[in-house]
Parts: C-alpha cells; structure tokens; sequence
C-alpha cells in the first residue's frame, strides 16, 4: 500500500473526504460507487466499485466465443479498464485502463464503425499503438446507466467492418447489459 500522506477527520456523520488529487488520479468522479473493504490489522481500503467487472470471467468466455466467431480482437471494457480481451494482440489490451476517448464514447451511448482514417476512430487504452484497421464499438446499458463497452477491433489492411460485426457488438452489449441488471 502507498501512502500519500494526506490525513482527514471523519465528521459527525460517519463521513471523510476523498482529496480531488487522489479522485483525479484514480478517475473517481461525484456519484461513482467505491466497495469498502476491512483485513485484520484494521485497515479500512476503498476500492472503485466495477459492475461489469463482477461479469470478469463470463465476459472473458463471451470475448473467446465472440473474437473466434468473428476473427476479431474483442475487448470488454468498463468505464475505466479493460476487463476482458480475445483474440490476436489481447495481452496488449487486458487489464488496461481505457483512453479517454472511449471513455468519452461510453458517456455518450455511442454505437458506431469506425475504419483508421476516420475521424471517428478511438484508440481503447491509453498506450494503444494504433496498428488496427477498424473498429465497432457498442456501449453497455445497464438499468439506464452506461457500464462500458464491446470493443472489436480489426488489424487486416482494406478490411471493414460492416453491419454484421455492428450487430455482435450490439447483442454482446445488450446481453452483457440484461446479465448485469440480474
């Protein structure tokens, strides 16, 4: 555990500030829900809550079954991480935070194609080397509120993606969306 040296006082009502620098570190924005945990020694630990990362390892069977159907890498995302990847290059992407690009996409509820040279294209994760051809991007819905993303991407030259690989991400999107919401 690092220490940051900040010290707070809980108030009256049982509550302590967060200081922003730690919040803007750690992408904690007003309303995110944190999961609280305690061990032995009394350490309390508050760790940024991840719906869709409860679905970590069904989402990692659903990206294999998805990238081997389709010959695609397949990222799974939340709205910070990468939390499941298929396919050809997925050690580059698993577990990697996200780009702030997508995380513009995912705040919008956006579905689009997108190849290379559009102005569309998003890169999925901060160090993302951009070697990929095309994308579809598909947002999770969860009870109204956008969780992440289905992210497939393509590395052949010339290659687009059309409405076939559109609707994937869609249906990975909304499955992904109603397993959440149970």
């Amino acid at each position: 555990m690092k220490a940051t040296g900040i010290v707070r006082r809980i108030d009256d009502l049982g509550r302590v500030v967060v200081p922003k620098e730690i919040r803007r570190t750690l992408r904690i924005r007003e309303g995110d829900p944190l999961e609280i945990f305690t061990d032995r020694e009394g350490e309390i630990i508050l760790k940024k809550y991840s719906p869709i990362g409860e679905l970590g390892q069904f989402a990692g069977l659903y990206a294999e079954s998805l990238a081997q159907t389709s010959g695609c890498l397949v990222c799974i995302t939340d709205k910070d991480h990468v939390i499941a990847a298929a396919g050809t290059g997925k050690k580059e992407f698993d577990g990697k935070p996200i780009s702030k690009q997508l995380e513009n996409v995912i705040t919008d509820r956006e579905t689009f194609c997108a190849k290379k040279d559009d102005k569309g294209f998003v890169k999925v994760t901060l160090d993302d080397s951009g070697e990929f051809q095309s994308q579809v991007v598909s947002t999770i819905i969860c009870e109204g509120d956008a969780i992440g993303s289905v992210v497939m991407y393509n590395k052949e030259e010339g290659s687009n993606m059309g409405e076939t690989e559109s609707k994937l991400a869609k249906v990975a999107a909304g499955f992904l969306g109603k397993q959440m919401e149970q």
